[in-house]
């Protein structure tokens, strides 16, 4: 992977692949048809110009248990008479026959494929919630499915995250640089045009003509964590179009690389340090003494894998950004520490890295037999270098590293130097959207978990205040997003807005 911090990707990647999801009933709710100030056609108001992508027909076929369809978009949304790319979509239409409309929803990444996390979502709705929308998943431009990012071969992409970049002196630096330079090079011979326009504000856009081509006048959307980003843009371009929207593990999308890796280095020292006191209550725990000195250990764990790469099972070793990825994954939920507790046994007391190794594989998607059967790793950096680039001076990025070492001294040198990562990127910067509030937009709930490590509760906090229409809602826990995976009063206070309209109070408490 190149340098940027690799927990920068913030997916349900735990929830998902270590079957970690938590259903719990609902109370009954009479389901509503979302609405909005727009007009009653979905495509009403709409510039001549665009037309043909808005009113376009949606041709739905069956594959497998679910439907499949394309939508076209423009390339470019400042030429929409020029080159056309596709979407790719899959629905499970609502179990009642009668929708009263679309769930569109994003699990994350940036990169992560949503079509591929539609059949996890099934389970993570509520049996009310499948009766009264057809919910339906769509892989953002750049993404899997849709018109992808493509950049290297898997033997390049093993070498790439397990590199371990030297960014103690200039040259070192100045050699990361140009070997992510190279990276973003490979990216835009294979991808082509395609790689300046995977933004997120470009994929904002392809979700409201999704909406118009679903026959929906208003958006309902659940994204987590990067999803939360999509849909404040989405509500942020298109406040009047706005349904039903939640954001959970929320990003703040007003910050700076620099920013957001110092937020993530603090979130996730922090839940590294949950777990150790949860381990070293349990009698099996290879981290001795009080919570200090089990970060201690974790660090000098780092230490010496970074000077010396541990054996595995296979013909890889575990270098220390693979034990990093290694260690963080299971963070992102509390029922994934005892997976964490046996990675590290082995790793302390045995010198075996193999655990911590599968649980880095499981990150970025690689299977046993090397291939990555997704593109999430290209399609992450892509579309992060495109919507914000960090400084890449060396001065300062050691300024800011030194900031992060103060308050994350165990995991905080994983999160600095990202600037490195796009330094040189071949395509032009973005950016953000100038204002996120959202004027005139319909009630949007934002929902954040106290001891999320990937998107700390503060950024909820934050989005919650910037959108004008903004709810928080709070779990009282640890773990990356809520719900599906958190409790029941998040859930059926989610499955209530979702199905009604109605929010909770602004606030309120789980």
């Amino acid at each position: 992977m190149p340098t940027p911090p690799v927990l920068r990707r913030c997916v349900l990647v735990v929830l998902v692949a270590l079957g970690l999801a938590a259903c719990t009933p609902s109370p009954k709710h009479q389901a509503t048809a979302p609405t909005s100030d727009a007009s009653s056609s979905a495509s009403a108001g709409v510039d001549p110009a665009l037309a043909p992508f808005y009113e376009q027909q949606l041709e739905w076929t069956a594959c497998g248990s679910q439907q499949c369809a394309e939508a076209t978009v423009p390339l470019d949304w400042s030429q929409p008479d020029g080159d056309t790319i596709t979407l790719a979509l899959r629905r499970v239409p609502a179990t009642s026959g009668e929708p009263v409309g679309s769930l569109l929803v994003n699990p994350g990444g940036p990169g992560r494929s949503a079509i591929d996390f539609l059949p996890s979502f099934q389970v993570l709705v509520s049996a009310e919630v499948r009766a009264a929308y057809d919910l339906v998943a769509f892989d953002p431009r750049g993404v899997q499915a849709s018109s992808p990012v493509t950049c290297v071969e898997p033997a390049e992409l093993d070498e790439l995250t397990a590199w371990v970049p030297d960014f103690t002196t200039d040259e070192g630096i100045a050699e990361a640089v140009e070997r992510n330079a190279a990276y973003g090079e490979a990216c835009l011979e294979r991808t082509g045009p395609l790689l300046g326009h995977v933004d997120t504000a470009s994929a904002a856009r392809d979700m409201d003509v999704l909406r118009a081509a679903l026959g929906d006048d208003a958006l309902t959307y659940l994204g987590y964590s990067y999803g939360t980003d999509l849909g404040a843009t989405y509500a942020a371009l298109f406040p009047a179009r706005v349904g039903r929207l939640v954001l959970d593990g929320a990003m703040d999308p007003t910050l700076d690389s620099g920013e957001v890796a110092a937020g993530q280095a603090a979130g996730f020292e922090a839940a590294l340090r949950a777990y150790v006191a949860d381990c070293q209550a349990a009698a099996d725990c290879p981290l001795t003494g009080d919570v200090d000195a089990g970060m201690a250990q974790i660090g000098a764990l780092f230490d010496r894998v970074r000077a010396n790469p541990l054996r595995t099972s296979g013909d890889r070793e575990l270098t220390v950004a693979l034990a990093f990825s290694g260690v963080a994954t299971p963070l992102y939920s509390q029922q994934a520490w005892p997976v964490l507790t046996q990675a590290l046994t082995s790793a302390v007391r045995a010198g075996d890295g193999t655990a911590l190794l599968q649980l880095a594989d499981q990150y970025y998607g690689r299977e046993p037999d090397g291939t990555y059967p997704t593109n999430q790793n290209e399609a992450f950096t892509a579309i992060l270098c495109l919507d914000d680039r960090a400084p890449s001076a060396p001065a300062e990025m050691r300024a800011e590293a030194e900031r992060i070492a103060e308050a994350a001294p165990t995991v905080g040198e994983f999160f600095s130097y990202g600037g490195a990562a796009c330094a040189d990127w071949p395509v032009p910067e973005v950016g953000a959207l100038d204002s996120y509030a959202a004027e005139g937009a319909a009630p949007i709930l934002v929902v954040g978990t106290t001891g999320d490590p990937a998107t700390p509760y503060a950024w909820s906090q934050t989005l919650a205040d910037m959108l004008a229409s903004g709810v928080l809602l709070t779990f009282e826990g640890e773990g990356h997003t809520a719900y599906g995976r958190s409790n029941a009063c998040v859930k059926d206070a989610v499955d209530a807005y979702l199905l009604t309209g109605t929010p909770p109070a602004d606030g309120a408490r789980c």
